[in-house]
């Protein structure tokens, strides 16, 4: 004979009010064939009428009808009593015995859509209608009682739900656990709903709101962080800006190789952002959070060829993101360099076959980022820091807002340059110099403490390279030493920000050089 669960108890009475349907009446057929007592509301207790199983509604409980279009009928003493009763107490019992009460062994309840109806550009009056009330309070009245009650928040647990009644009874770890469920289920809901009224009901007197909630689900226990000796795991957002969930690496698909570890995340995060942020076929390669390789082209396979060239020793181990659908003949390209990650919108199912010949290659289908993202942040020590998104969406990043301080116009194939490589050194960590040409980046400095390090990183990198290519400079240059690096070097063209105390100087250089300057009037640190 199988022992029952620790603190099993039969289902008896059920309480059922969902939104969504979804096997709602396969929930309900398996309670009545159960003996099981069912009370509903409104539009639930309508369908579950419809497939011929008996129900009693809410109205005949509470001896009062449902009102306010609905807004009121589960908000009743004849509702909540049966809720939250322990009945391992037997005052509890004994006073829903004089009052007549009945309590509730199972509470199955989801909540309106208020999420999709924001996502959904409705007007505030439609939104507010979505709010639900009596939802969240059923929810949270059963979880604080799951010593009594089984609360199921969503149709994906009633398997489990239905078996437990079959074998007897809900047992108190099942409990539990859908109880923990349900509180962070409404804690959801209810950041998504205050995160909402303060930045579009009542957002204060500037942009950032007065208040700043989100929640995380954990997705998976990683084999360990930055370095072995640290514990990690990677989490989900469940809200965001609106309510709405960010799509990222978080929740991208893996389709192929080992689990992703604590720095592939980081890396294929940095990937994303570098090749997202171009319309083009575009290639980005990464190692530790830094492009050492980045590239458009007419297709995919070009742009990932100029990628690698960038340097090809740093690409060895490298973490590879492209904005487009991978091809056969980029799997093919790719194949003979050791690459921990590749991530892409989708995989031509041949290009998909020829990268699993790879077993440890990690595939990561991801979708592009989420077009309403306002805001980013970071934690710092007791604190977070947030900061609105920077999209390449200033005055400065169009080339038509550019200022000639030095030389000749740029033609139109170095313009390109120009932009391509202005957009790139986005991506760059500050201090950024990157050299490009034929829209492929062929020498970059990264993350130095003083500019004419990056400089001097970018041209050794570049090598013959650097001779004819543009630069791009993600802050100014403070004095004209950083500039002559590149001069040396024998760039032809440079964009970079301006604002120096010194800028006159640095103009002087690039006149005094022949070399065409450009100033941008827009600054992209990147930390």
């Amino acid at each position: 004979m199988t022992t029952p669960p620790v603190g099993q108890r039969p289902v008896k009475r059920a309480l059922l009010s969902v939104y969504d349907k979804s096997g709602i009446v396969e929930l309900a057929t398996a309670l009545q064939a159960s003996g099981v007592e069912i009370v509903s509301t409104g539009s639930t207790a309508q369908t579950i009428e419809k497939a011929g199983i008996p129900v009693t509604p809410v109205s005949a409980v509470t001896s009062f009808p449902e009102c306010l279009d609905g807004r009121v009928k589960t908000l009743h003493p004849a509702i909540h009593a049966g809720l939250l009763a322990d009945t391992r107490n037997p005052d509890h019992v004994q006073q829903l015995e004089e009052l007549d009460i009945k309590p509730f062994d199972l509470v199955v309840v989801n909540l309106y859509p208020f999420n999709e109806t924001v996502a959904s550009g409705a007007g505030i009056d439609a939104c507010v209608e979505q709010i639900d009330i009596g939802g969240p309070a059923m929810i949270r009245a059963s979880a604080k009682n799951f010593a009594s009650v089984a609360v199921v928040v969503s149709p994906t647990a009633y398997p489990q739900i239905i078996e437990a009644i079959r074998q007897g009874g809900t047992g108190q770890q099942l409990r539990a656990a859908l109880a923990a469920e349900a509180f962070t289920h409404t804690a959801t809901y209810d950041i998504a709903v205050g995160t909402w009224m303060t930045t579009v009901v009542a957002p204060g007197d500037h942009e950032f709101p007065r208040w700043r909630g989100s929640t995380w689900k954990l997705n998976e226990v990683l084999r360990y962080g930055e370095n072995p000796h640290q514990s990690a795991a990677s989490y989900v957002g469940v809200t965001h800006e609106l309510g709405i969930a960010e799509l990222g690496i978080a929740n991208s698909e893996q389709l192929h190789g080992k689990p992703m570890s604590y720095n592939n995340f980081i890396d294929a995060d940095s990937a994303r952002r570098a090749a997202f942020d171009f319309i083009e076929p575009t290639v980005a390669i990464i190692k530790h959070a830094n492009p050492c390789g980045i590239a458009t082209g007419l297709d995919i396979q070009e742009a990932y060829h100029k990628a690698h060239a960038t340097d090809p020793v740093s690409a060895f181990g490298g973490v590879v993101a492209t904005n487009r659908m991978v091809t056969a003949d980029m799997a093919r390209a790719l194949i003979p360099v050791f690459t921990e990650v590749i991530i892409a919108p989708d995989f031509d199912p041949e290009a998909l076959e020829i990268l699993e010949e790879k077993a440890n290659l990690r595939i990561l289908k991801i979708s592009a980022p989420h077009p309403g993202r306002r805001f980013e942040s970071r934690t710092i020590s007791g604190g977070l820091l947030v900061q609105t998104t920077d999209n390449l969406d200033a005055p400065g990043d169009s080339p038509d807002a550019w200022r000639l301080m030095s030389g000749s116009p740029a033609d139109s194939a170095t313009m390109r340059d120009l932009e391509f490589a202005w957009r790139a050194c986005r991506s760059v960590k500050s201090n950024a110099i990157l050299l490009a040409k034929d829209q492929g980046a062929v020498g970059i400095g990264m993350g130095q403490v003083n500019r004419v390090d990056s400089a001097h990183l970018a041209v050794s990198r570049a090598g013959e390279r650097a001779a004819g290519s543009v630069a791009a400079s993600d802050a100014f240059f403070p004095f004209a030493d950083g500039l002559q690096v590149l001069i040396d070097a024998g760039i032809q063209a440079v964009v970079q920000p301006g604002g120096s105390m010194r800028d006159q100087e640095v103009i002087d250089a690039a006149q005094t050089a022949d070399i065409t300057m450009y100033f941008t009037d827009t600054r992209h640190f990147f930390h």
